[in-house]
Parts: structure tokens; sequence; C-alpha cells
């Protein structure tokens, strides 16, 4: 019998599993019979054709937030000059496969040793091109993942997980890996219990595994007492779900009564299909990027418009605020954003609109004429200065001038801003000009920790629960109410249970969380007592 090995990583996606451990490993040929270099050439292009066309299928099925990863491969791939390098050398007698391997592999060891954490962060993504081109090139069938399996493994990349059927259960525990990842994101959205970091470990030696995404723990041929112990993590989880089931349509209160609103947010208009509004106090932040990928990228006035129309009547006068697109970063945008050595502080958010009027003014319109249809308001993505408030209004009160003109209904929403930068989050008092604050925990921590949100490496010093974050949104908290402005948070933390007592300590009385997390947030809230 072989011994129970106990392991813990960092949690990267809550909820339990017990199955059987299904190990990911490559599955390629190591070569392939090489002919002339005119037609290797050939085979590569035809490969890196047939890779670009079942990622464009695979991100039809994948949502969202899936679909904007693969979009970032997508042009990753229609890019000529990643091919190049491989080009290089069959033209020097190597095979498809042994230049297209040698080009990547290079390419990948240059972003996971780059001192900049987003280009390491884009290693996996590199990784996953690689071998979806080496598995064309080789004929290589993928894995086929058993359901119910934890899967383990170094890491996963984003199209294995998202061709991987999550339906019947299942975990992934990798030594690698970041709770900020690709795969993270995608695993919270979808349910799947996720633990990142444990390091290395014998997968191979064991068959099975019980997994808690909540703690980071993780038992490999568990013993009886390690089950004992997961059925009994079940038995606590079972009755979390049902108090959060029971207080889902109730309003958030504190334990001493005190009103708290929560709101949903949400990545596209079909989000709310699956959501009763009677379970929230509107929408806090609605994701604009959705519209901007896709064969399409840059969508027109009107397509915009029905979009934000069909969340507003959803909403039946409740309050949507819908964020301006947030581009650059690590959400590029085809004929939109632009190559930069660092994007998370380069030119992205309300940065990149403001140098597009002709995108942003087709934006603003639409969003005034959407307005007419309920309560909405429109929040400014990393702002820094005031002076980015004022041209963004000025352009607002232009876009509504126009439809006026025009005979369009139309509507000035009110205009605030994200509180994601440490320079506004220091001194929120020069942006009072703003309808409303809304901090962004995400971005905030990732600045102030000054730690890439998908780098395994600095990962734990990632987390809005830092002393440093929490004293800027207490401080954030404290100027709002005393300039009268309305506030809220709109990022993770918001959505995790344990910072829930310190986000609402330091005066937080709106929050905006993923719709999955509602009911089990509003149970955690009328446990508190500020």
């Amino acid at each position: 019998m072989i011994a129970p090995e106990h392991l813990r990583g960092m949690p990267a996606s809550p909820g339990l599993a017990d199955g059987p451990i299904f190990v990911l490993a490559e599955m390629f040929a190591d070569e392939r019979a090489a002919g002339t270099p005119e037609d290797e050439r050939a085979a590569l292009k035809g490969a890196i054709a047939e890779a670009s066309t079942g990622i464009a299928d695979l991100m039809g099925q994948s949502g969202e937030e899936g679909a904007a990863i693969l979009e970032f491969q997508l042009a990753m791939l229609e890019d000529d000059a990643l091919a190049e390098p491989a080009y290089e050398m069959i033209a020097a007698g190597a095979s498809a496969l042994a230049g297209w391997r040698a080009a990547m592999d290079a390419q990948i060891t240059g972003f996971e040793t780059a001192d900049d954490d987003y280009f390491r962060a884009r290693a996996a993504d590199l990784a996953d091109i690689r071998d979806r081109v080496t598995a064309i090139l080789t004929g290589s069938a993928a894995q086929t993942v058993p359901p119910g399996s934890v899967v383990a493994g170094e890491d996963i990349t984003p199209s294995r997980f998202l061709q991987t059927d999550w339906s019947r259960g299942g975990a992934i525990v990798l030594g690698d890996g970041s709770p900020s990842s690709h795969v993270a994101i995608l695993a919270r959205a979808r349910g799947v219990p996720m633990v990142t970091g444990i390091g290395k470990a014998d997968f191979a030696s064991h068959r099975r595994a019980l997994v808690d995404g909540g703690t980071g723990n993780v038992v490999l041929s568990p013993d009886g007492e390690a089950e004992a112990r997961y059925r009994e993590r079940c038995r606590i989880d079972a009755a979390q779900r049902h108090l959060a089931e029971a207080h889902l349509l109730k309003p958030a209160v504190l334990a001493d009564g005190e009103r708290v609103q929560v709101m949903v947010n949400i990545a596209a208009p079909e989000d709310v299909d699956a959501i009763d509004i009677a379970s929230c106090d509107g929408v806090g932040l609605m994701r604009s990027e959705f519209l901007f990928h896709g064969e399409t990228a840059l969508p027109d006035e009107k397509a915009q418009y029905l979009a934000y129309r069909k969340v507003l009547e959803w909403a039946s006068g409740k309050p949507v605020t819908i964020r301006t697109l947030d581009a650059g970063g690590d959400k590029p945008v085809q004929g939109l954003t632009v190559e930069e050595a660092n994007p998370f502080l380069g030119l992205r958010g309300i940065r990149l609109s403001l140098t597009r009027p002709d995108v942003f003014k087709s934006q603003l319109r639409a969003l005034a004429r959407a307005a007419v249809y309920g309560d909405l308001k429109v929040m400014l993505p990393m702002v820094t200065v005031p002076e980015e408030i004022d041209e963004a209004a000025r352009l607002l009160d232009g876009c509504l001038a126009e439809l006026i003109g025009e005979g369009v209904p139309a509507k000035r929403p009110q205009l605030g801003i994200m509180i994601e930068v440490p320079a506004v989050a220091i001194l929120p008092e020069r942006f009072a000009r703003a309808a409303f604050f809304s901090i962004g925990s995400n971005d905030l921590s990732q600045y102030v920790t000054a730690a890439a949100r998908d780098s395994s490496a600095v990962a734990r010093l990632n987390t809005a629960g830092d002393p440093a974050v929490l004293h800027l949104i207490a401080h954030v908290a404290g100027e709002a109410k005393r300039l009268g402005i309305p506030l809220s948070l709109c990022g993770d933390a918001g959505s995790d249970p344990v910072l829930l007592p310190a986000l609402l300590s330091a005066g937080l009385r709106t929050l905006s969380v993923a719709p999955t997390a509602l009911g089990r947030v509003k149970s955690a809230i009328s446990q508190i007592r500020p």
C-alpha cells in the first residue's frame, strides 16, 4: 500500500474534489521525416494555419473569458515574425518540427527569463502555441482527460483546460502556476477546484487524490484519517452552500442590521441570462472588452448600444455600471492596442481611449443612447490624473449634443472612475469631480505590491489582504465619505469571505462580486459585526 503524501500549495479556485490522478504529459513524437526545405516550409505553414483555425473554433465554445485568452494566442500565431526563425532553420536544412520547436523553445526561454513580469506570464501562451503546432506536425492526438479526474502536472495550458470536460467534476493540482493565471481565472469561472505552487511531486506513483481548492491542501493516496477529514470538509462545505442558497434572494445585512449593497460583475450581456435580478442590487461592473474581440475587433455604435441596452433592461431600474474599454495590459485588441515593453504600465484603459477618440466616441455615443433604458453609470479605468476625467467628460458631452441634434434619444450617465492606480488611492480628493469611485482591488493590489497578477514567482505577494493595500482601501473609504462620493469595490477581493471583515471594517458598504459568489458573500456578511 502506498503511503499518503500531504501537499500544500496556493488556493487558486475553491471547491473540493476526490478523483483519480491524471498526469499531464507531452504526447509528441521526437521527430518526423524531413523533406526538402520547400516541403518543410509548406508543412510548417500549413500546421500554423490549422492551429489558427483550431484556436478560432475553440474561441467560439469558450465563453468571454476563454475567448479573450485565446484571442491573444491567435494574434501571436498570425504574426509572421513568430515563425520566421523556424523558417530560417528550415532553409538551412532542419525539419519543420525541429525548426519550430527550437525557435519556440528559444522564445519561451526568453520570455521565462525576462525582467518584466508580463513577458514571463506570456511564456505559458507561447508553450500552448508551440505544443498545438507540434501536435499537428507529428500527427499526435491530444490527451483526453477522463471526466472527474484530478489533473496534475507542472502547469496546464489554457487551451488544454478549455478542451477538458469539467461537467462531471475534477480538479487541477500544479507544481507551478499562479492563482492569478489565465487558467486559474477560467477555473474559478467554471467552479473547478485548483491548487497551484505545490512544488515537485511524484504524481505518477499515486492513483487518487483529495483536493481542497479553498485551503490549498492536497492528499495523494489518502488513508482513512485523511478521508475522514475530507468527509468533514464536505459536510461543512455543504452546510455553507445551504446557507448561501438561503441568503441568495435576501438583502445583505450585517449582524447589527446595517444594509450592505451586493452587486454583480459581468463580462458579457449573456451573463445576465443566468442571474435573477432579485438576487443582487444591480451590476457593479460590466466589462466592455467582450465587444472588441473576434474578427470584427472594433464594433460599431449599434452593436455596443444593443449590448448595453440588454443589460439595463434586465436590471429593471437597478443601477448598472459599465466600464469603458479597458484594453491593454494582458488584454490586447487587434487594430487598437500597441506592443509595449511593459503593457501594464503603458497605454491601457482610459489612456488608450483618449488617444483614439474615434473609437472612444463610438462607445460613449452607444452608452448615452443606452442610458435612456435605466440607471446607467459609466466608469473610466486606469485613471491616473484628474485631467483624464475632464477630457472624457468633454467627449461625453459632445456625443450627447450630437445625438440630441440628430434627434436620437439619449441621456447623460454619471461618470465615475476606477481606483486602481496608487496615485489615485493616495490622494482621492484630487478626483472629487468624479460622480463615484469604485476600487479595482485586482490591479490596485498588483501595483501596490509590485507583484504581477499572473506570475507564479510572486503570487504570494499579490493579495488584497496585504496591510498596505487594506490601508489604502480604508483611506479611500474615509475620503469618499468625507467628500460625499459613492464608493464601491468591484475586484476579486469582494468575493473572498476571508477578506470581507477587513473590507467592511474599512468602511465599504457596496461590493460587486462574481455571480457565483452572491449567496456565499451575503451569508458571510450576515455573520459580521463591524
